[in-house]
């Protein structure tokens, strides 16, 4: 699993993790696991398998490390 920093969330329930390269990975409230993603705050460290979307990369099985 990778790591990595939650970067953005929005009130649309969706958000932006910060993988240390030039390109912050999105991932959907949908792929949070094992707590909702209301309780995420920015900057809280994440572990994720990077997965492809309609529109490219993104993070899958979300989970606060």
């Amino acid at each position: 699993m990778a790591e990595g920093t939650i970067k953005k969330l929005t009130d649309k329930g969706f958000g932006f993790i910060d993988v240390g390269s030039d390109k912050d990975l999105f991932f959907h409230s949908n792929s949070v696991e094992g707590t909702s993603y209301d309780q995420l705050r920015e900057g809280q460290q994440v572990t994720f398998n990077e997965g492809r979307g309609p529109k490219g990369p993104c993070a899958e099985n979300v989970t606060v490390s």
